[in-house]
């Protein structure tokens, strides 16, 4: 039996994990420095198993909960405090089907999808930094903290979902962020919600867009031809339908934000000829929020 080196399998797993890997990790790093680290004010002293930090023992405190190894070291008495668990976990999640794959010539990163699975990344990586517990909705992954887990979680992200993810599976009081284009149906989408919300998970929406289906800035025949197996459309004049798609997209959008706002959600959006950093800023923003 032939048998591999221990630095050779070791190489092998690098290799195959690199293989893996979205090629934007490498911005999505770029894009989480840039944003301001650090955790965003939800761990806390309490009950707990993990160590948050050692202080001085005071007047009406248990006698078991003396650290007697650190008071040994000095005169004062200490008390070892545990951080406070919280029932709460991130959830994160980003639209891989086909409509995502789109791009103009005006957007940064590339596709739709390219700046979800960024801002996805560097939101994780944030999070993790921050102490907090991160889970991919739709894996097998629990929710993790930790550089190693922040890899995992990288590793296993699927390489086509459907255009919304299934309700299930999601432990009540969850936080949960979605990145999509959000252009399902909005009963489908308001159903969604409606059914997270009622398990008592505090969710927010952030919608991609590309530049172009926000303007259509097309000219002249036309001919659209859809991401996910729809029928060609040919458009002898663009110009002439502008107005009214720009109208449906505005009422389309409007109903997001309601359907947000009705669960106590919220609600933004991001163009893909836009930076990433400061739709970071913003879902960190609502993550920090108690």
């Amino acid at each position: 039996m032939i048998t591999t080196a221990p630095a050779t399998k070791l190489r092998h797993r690098a290799e195959a994990l690199a293989a893996r890997l979205p090629p934007l990790l490498v911005a999505a790093y770029r894009v989480a420095a840039t944003v301001a680290p650090g955790s965003h004010g939800r761990r806390r002293a309490g009950r707990g198993e993990g160590f948050w930090q050692f202080r001085r023992y005071q007047s009406g405190d248990a006698a078991s909960l003396i650290d007697w190894r650190q008071s040994a070291r000095s005169q004062p008495l200490y008390i070892r405090e545990t951080e406070r668990d919280t029932a709460q976990s991130v959830w994160v999640w980003a639209d891989r089907s086909g409509s995502m794959d789109y791009r103009s010539s005006a957007a940064m990163l590339g596709c739709k999808r390219d700046h979800a699975e960024v801002l996805l990344l560097a939101l994780t990586l944030l999070l993790i930094r921050a102490g907090e517990r991160v889970a991919v909705l739709g894996t097998q992954t629990r929710p993790d903290t930790g550089e190693r887990a922040f890899e995992r979680l990288a590793a296993t992200l699927p390489r086509r979902t459907q255009s919304l993810p299934e309700p299930d599976g999601l432990p009540r009081h969850a936080r949960l962020v979605l990145l999509s284009d959000f252009l399902s149906p909005l009963p489908e989408i308001e159903r969604l919600v409606k059914q997270m919300a009622a398990q008592g998970v505090r969710g927010h929406l952030l919608q991609v867009l590309d530049q172009a289906e926000e303007t259509l800035p097309f000219s002249g025949r036309v001919a659209f031809t859809g991401f996910e197996g729809e029928a060609p459309l040919l458009v002898p004049r663009v110009e002439a339908v502008r107005s009214a798609y720009m109208a449906r997209l505005a009422d389309h959008r409007a109903g997001l934000a309601f359907i947000a706002r009705a669960a106590g959600w919220s609600f933004n959006i991001h163009h893909t000829d836009r930076p990433p950093e400061a739709a970071l800023l913003t879902l960190k923003g609502a993550l920090s929020q108690p």
